[in-house]
Protein backbone atom coordinates (compact mmCIF):
# COMPACT_ATOMS: atom_id res chain seq x y z
CA UNK A 1 0.00 0.00 0.00
CA UNK A 2 1.48 2.96 -1.03
CA UNK A 3 -0.92 5.58 1.31
CA UNK A 4 -1.77 5.95 4.35
CA UNK A 5 -4.46 3.44 4.30
CA UNK A 6 -8.47 2.61 3.94
CA UNK A 7 -11.37 3.95 5.82
CA UNK A 8 -14.78 2.87 5.73
CA UNK A 9 -17.36 6.36 5.39
CA UNK A 10 -18.06 6.12 8.90
CA UNK A 11 -14.60 6.38 9.79
CA UNK A 12 -13.95 9.12 6.97
CA UNK A 13 -16.79 11.19 8.37
CA UNK A 14 -15.74 10.57 12.05
CA UNK A 15 -12.26 11.94 10.57
CA UNK A 16 -13.64 15.03 8.97
CA UNK A 17 -15.83 16.01 12.32
CA UNK A 18 -12.92 15.56 14.71
CA UNK A 19 -9.64 16.63 13.34
CA UNK A 20 -9.26 20.06 11.13
CA UNK A 21 -6.69 19.16 9.23
CA UNK A 22 -9.27 16.77 7.57
CA UNK A 23 -9.77 17.29 3.99
CA UNK A 24 -12.45 15.28 1.61
CA UNK A 25 -12.18 15.56 -1.57
CA UNK A 26 -13.89 13.66 -4.12
CA UNK A 27 -12.21 12.64 -7.40
CA UNK A 28 -15.19 11.38 -9.33
CA UNK A 29 -15.77 13.03 -12.38
CA UNK A 30 -18.29 16.20 -12.83
CA UNK A 31 -20.58 14.20 -14.87
CA UNK A 32 -21.12 11.78 -11.32
CA UNK A 33 -21.16 14.79 -9.43
CA UNK A 34 -23.82 16.83 -10.96
CA UNK A 35 -25.94 13.64 -11.73
CA UNK A 36 -25.22 11.01 -8.51
CA UNK A 37 -24.84 13.91 -5.65
CA UNK A 38 -21.99 14.97 -3.58
CA UNK A 39 -21.07 14.63 -0.20
CA UNK A 40 -22.21 17.88 2.08
CA UNK A 41 -20.04 18.88 4.77
CA UNK A 42 -21.43 22.09 5.66
CA UNK A 43 -23.27 20.75 8.73
CA UNK A 44 -19.40 20.20 10.47
CA UNK A 45 -18.38 23.76 8.91
CA UNK A 46 -16.61 22.31 5.60
CA UNK A 47 -16.46 22.05 2.28
CA UNK A 48 -15.42 19.03 -0.14
CA UNK A 49 -12.59 19.96 -2.54
CA UNK A 50 -13.39 18.69 -6.56
CA UNK A 51 -10.97 17.20 -8.65
CA UNK A 52 -11.58 14.89 -11.05
CA UNK A 53 -9.12 12.19 -11.24
CA UNK A 54 -9.70 10.73 -14.37
CA UNK A 55 -11.73 12.84 -17.30
CA UNK A 56 -14.95 12.13 -18.42
CA UNK A 57 -16.18 10.85 -21.17
CA UNK A 58 -12.39 8.93 -22.08
CA UNK A 59 -11.32 8.28 -18.57
CA UNK A 60 -8.12 10.03 -19.55
CA UNK A 61 -6.01 10.58 -16.48
CA UNK A 62 -6.55 14.49 -15.08
CA UNK A 63 -2.24 14.89 -15.78
CA UNK A 64 -2.83 18.59 -13.45
CA UNK A 65 -4.63 16.32 -10.40
CA UNK A 66 -1.63 16.92 -7.82
CA UNK A 67 -1.22 20.52 -8.72
CA UNK A 68 -4.84 21.02 -8.80
CA UNK A 69 -4.72 19.45 -5.70
CA UNK A 70 -2.01 21.71 -4.00
CA UNK A 71 -4.27 25.13 -5.74
CA UNK A 72 -6.93 23.71 -3.81
CA UNK A 73 -4.54 24.24 -0.51
CA UNK A 74 -4.10 21.05 0.47
CA UNK A 75 -0.72 21.13 2.62
CA UNK A 76 1.41 17.90 3.54
CA UNK A 77 0.42 17.97 6.60
CA UNK A 78 -3.38 17.57 6.14
CA UNK A 79 -5.32 14.72 6.21
CA UNK A 80 -6.85 14.25 3.15
CA UNK A 81 -9.56 11.61 2.58
CA UNK A 82 -9.99 10.97 -1.17
CA UNK A 83 -13.10 9.19 -2.26
CA UNK A 84 -14.78 8.22 -5.84
CA UNK A 85 -17.64 6.00 -6.92
CA UNK A 86 -16.62 2.81 -5.29
CA UNK A 87 -13.40 2.99 -3.51
CA UNK A 88 -10.63 2.30 -6.87
CA UNK A 89 -9.73 5.77 -8.18
CA UNK A 90 -9.43 6.92 -4.84
CA UNK A 91 -6.77 4.61 -4.38
CA UNK A 92 -5.33 6.44 -7.36
CA UNK A 93 -5.48 9.81 -6.22
CA UNK A 94 -4.25 8.77 -2.46
CA UNK A 95 -0.82 7.34 -3.89
CA UNK A 96 -0.69 10.52 -5.86
CA UNK A 97 -1.29 12.47 -3.13
CA UNK A 98 1.59 10.70 -0.94
CA UNK A 99 4.02 10.55 -4.01
CA UNK A 100 3.68 14.36 -3.60
CA UNK A 101 4.59 14.82 0.03
CA UNK A 102 1.02 14.13 1.30
CA UNK A 103 1.91 11.80 4.60
CA UNK A 104 -1.76 11.17 5.67
CA UNK A 105 -3.69 10.42 2.36
CA UNK A 106 -6.67 7.73 2.57
CA UNK A 107 -8.63 6.18 0.59
CA UNK A 108 -12.61 5.78 1.77
CA UNK A 109 -13.91 2.09 0.93
CA UNK A 110 -16.55 1.35 -1.11
CA UNK A 111 -16.26 5.20 -2.19
CA UNK A 112 -19.74 6.99 -2.30
CA UNK A 113 -22.06 4.75 -4.31
CA UNK A 114 -20.47 1.48 -3.54
CA UNK A 115 -19.49 -1.57 -6.05
CA UNK A 116 -22.07 -3.26 -8.18
CA UNK A 117 -24.54 -5.65 -6.90
CA UNK A 118 -25.55 -9.08 -8.48
CA UNK A 119 -27.93 -7.21 -11.14
CA UNK A 120 -25.03 -4.41 -11.46
CA UNK A 121 -26.44 -1.83 -9.73
CA UNK A 122 -24.84 0.70 -7.20
CA UNK A 123 -25.83 1.90 -4.18
CA UNK A 124 -26.33 -0.69 -1.59
CA UNK A 125 -23.07 0.71 0.63
CA UNK A 126 -21.07 3.43 0.53
CA UNK A 127 -21.29 7.22 1.65
CA UNK A 128 -24.89 7.56 0.67
CA UNK A 129 -26.12 3.92 1.33
CA UNK A 130 -24.60 4.89 5.15
CA UNK A 131 -27.16 8.39 5.13
CA UNK A 132 -24.34 9.96 5.39
CA UNK A 133 -24.67 13.94 4.50
CA UNK A 134 -24.78 14.45 0.77
CA UNK A 135 -26.64 16.38 -1.50
CA UNK A 136 -28.14 15.86 -4.92
CA UNK A 137 -26.13 18.71 -7.21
Amino acid sequence: MNYAGDLTPQQAWEKLENDPKAILVDCRTRAEWSFVGVPDLEVIGKKTVFIEWAMFPDGAPNMLFVEQMRDAGIADDDEVIFLCRSGHRSIGAAEAATADGVAKAYNVLDGFEGPLDENDHRGAAGWRALNLPWRQS
